[in-house]
């Protein structure tokens, strides 16, 4: 029972036969999905997934179960686990509870934000690095093809060009990768400082 209950709540009832439909506690897998922070939408798939069994799900203790699993959801270190890990809330927290768990959510998903600056500032300069590592060597094979024995006076002067755009191409790109990492370190010094101050907060 316990197996197919968790398989439940994972599946949303998807493949849940007859039997399992009458043998399911609803007022645990309210309780499981109050403590995930789920809506009470997702009920509306246990239902419609148990009544092709011909089973009728019973809202009122999932609903009991439901509202006993959101007073453990909606805690404060909850929120900011949630937030911290970029998940979303949705509002289903009781007046009384969720002003604390938005507060604590409000400062996790803050956290969420500068790692994620700090993060999209090193996949911006590993791209770009990229981007010049591809024009130098285009750079090099041009030249190689320059100095050949093999190439005309129309192949040089076309070669010639073609190097006059690349060197621009490679000091535009090491300007931006230089603005890049002068970003990243001021997104840097922001994570550290709120790291320190969040960290005060004891969640």
């Amino acid at each position: 029972m316990c197996a197919a209950l968790a398989m439940f709540v994972m599946s949303g009832c998807a493949t849940m036969s007859g039997d399992e439909c009458m043998a399911t506690d609803w007022s645990a897998v309210g309780y499981e999905d109050g403590a995930r922070g789920y809506t009470s939408e997702r009920f509306s798939k246990y239902r419609k997934a148990c009544a092709k069994q011909g089973v009728t799900a019973n809202f009122t203790a999932y609903q009991a179960g439901r509202e006993q699993g959101l007073v453990e959801y909606c805690q404060p270190g909850r929120g900011y686990s949630v937030g911290v890990n970029g998940g979303r809330y949705y509002g289903v927290c009781s007046v009384e509870l969720e002003a604390g768990f938005v507060d604590a959510y409000n400062d996790g998903y803050h956290l969420y934000t500068l790692r994620s600056n700090v993060n999209n500032a090193d996949s911006r300069i590993s791209a770009k690095q990229r981007e010049l590592d591809s024009v130098e060597d285009a750079m090099l094979h041009a030249e190689a093809a320059l100095i050949a024995k093999e190439t005309t006076t129309e192949q040089r002067i076309i070669l010639l060009a073609e190097l006059k755009d690349l060197s621009e191409d490679t000091g535009r790109l090491e300007a931006e990768i230089r603005d890049l990492h002068e970003q990243r370190a001021r997104y840097q010094v922001e994570l550290d400082n709120y790291q320190v101050t969040v960290a005060d907060y004891g969640y």
